[in-house]
């Protein structure tokens, strides 16, 4: 039985989580999409309205499925298929593009109603699912230390102000890191606003064209990469967070999501593994059945984006680097250290779940596929081999 939404889950720490949320998946990513979209032969205008039906479709579901389940599900477009689209597309014209969207949305619709997704998830034990966790968020912990080389009086403001507030404000610690890296960034004259303004990119509708090769040479990679890279990631994230959540649902869900939006240049909606860690962490709310909503704020700060297209992502790309990186990796240390936590305490799995941590941290790809897969099939591999029973000795 679903717990009864209460107003009392509303907190100004959740909203700054999900606010943070967004900004981080804006501006780690939204250049990707850009080169995406261009790589596809979209104009401006209509790179304006691919940017408005993610916003819109990430907004949608992250609210509603947030909701319904009352657990931080975070919906975020695939970054690694972005960059698969970014070096495949070009040449390919914009209406076997959008073939490509549909085609690969299917098979994700078709995993999501079949559930073979949810039984390969199933058997995923939950050390390897945290160490996986664990070394797709290393890099951010690592880089908002790392950025003390760049800016050291905006890094090192915002640290020691985490530091202070997680000691007397830990309920508010994030919310004042963000204020003083924004004052701080702003004294410098670091934060350079465009000319631009508000508006909202009408999406054009472009008639699909399936082609058997591009079908094959793009839609089949796409869908591997989105799945393995993007979505096992995501429901692996959940687990580790201990939000034991219907799998197949959330598949069917956000593909049937993407399948609509994607004449209309809305490309994948997908499960989102690091922007939800953060709408997970502790600074959300000491009751993790109360960090949903976190969750919710983001999809709301989502949809904002979607009314006005690229806009919001350059506002969003004002912003110093600095500050970005110091509030991400801030942001998730606690999410660091719990999975780390939950990886480590088992001694049987003990083993398997380094691997799995360093294999996602090295940040290899192979065939095209991230790490964070290969972390869980090496970690899923060795638990396996470790589990082998021993021949007695004679």
């Amino acid at each position: 039985m679903r717990p009864a939404l209460s107003l009392r889950d509303i907190s100004f720490s959740a909203i700054v989580a999900g606010f943070v949320a967004v900004l981080v998946g804006y501006t780690s990513s939204a250049a990707i999409i850009f080169q995406a979209a261009a790589a596809a032969g979209a104009s401006p205008i209509q790179i304006g309205g691919w940017l408005s039906m993610l916003g819109l479709g990430m907004g949608i579901t992250s609210l509603g499925l947030s909701l319904y389940y009352r657990t931080p599900i975070l919906t975020a477009w695939s970054t690694p298929g972005a960059a698969l689209l970014v070096t495949s597309l070009p040449g390919t014209p914009l209406n076997e593009a959008i073939g490509v969207f549909i085609f690969a949305s299917g098979l994700i619709l078709l995993c999501g109603v079949t559930g073979l997704f949810a039984r390969l998830m199933n058997h995923i034990p939950q050390a390897i699912s945290a160490a996986m966790l664990a070394g797709i968020l290393l890099r951010f912990g690592l880089d908002a230390f790392a950025s003390l080389q760049i800016n050291f009086s905006l890094s090192a403001g915002m640290c020691l102000v985490y530091l202070f507030t997680r000691r007397y404000l830990p309920r508010y610690g994030i919310v004042l890191t963000l204020l003083a890296g924004l004052i701080i960034a702003a004294l410098q004259g670091n934060i350079h606003f465009t000319q631009q303004t508000l508006s909202f990119a009408k999406p054009e509708f472009i008639a699909p064209h399936f082609t058997l090769s591009t079908l094959l040479g793009i839609g089949i990679p796409f869908f591997v990469v989105t799945m393995a890279s993007q979505n096992a990631p995501g429901i692996a994230t959940l687990k580790a967070g201990g939000y034991d959540v219907p799998t197949s649902p959330l598949m069917s869900w956000t593909a049937l999501t993407a399948l609509v939006l994607a004449p209309f240049g809305g490309f994948t909606v997908c499960i989102a593994a690091i922007t939800a860690a953060i709408c997970m962490g502790p600074d959300v709310h000491p009751d993790p059945k109360r960090r949903y909503m976190a969750a919710v704020a983001a999809g709301g700060f989502y949809l904002l984006a979607g009314v006005f297209g690229g806009t919001i992502g350059m506002l969003f790309s004002a912003l110093p680097v600095t500050l970005i990186h110091t509030i991400a990796g801030l942001a998730l240390l606690g999410t660091i250290a719990g999975s780390l936590q939950r990886a480590l305490q088992d001694d049987k799995q003990r083993d398997a779940a380094v691997i799995t941590f360093l294999i996602t941290a090295s940040g290899l790809t192979l065939l095209n596929v991230g790490a964070a897969f290969w972390g869980l099939i090496g970690g899923v591999l060795a638990y396996a081999i470790f589990s082998l029973p021993r021949r007695k000795m004679p």
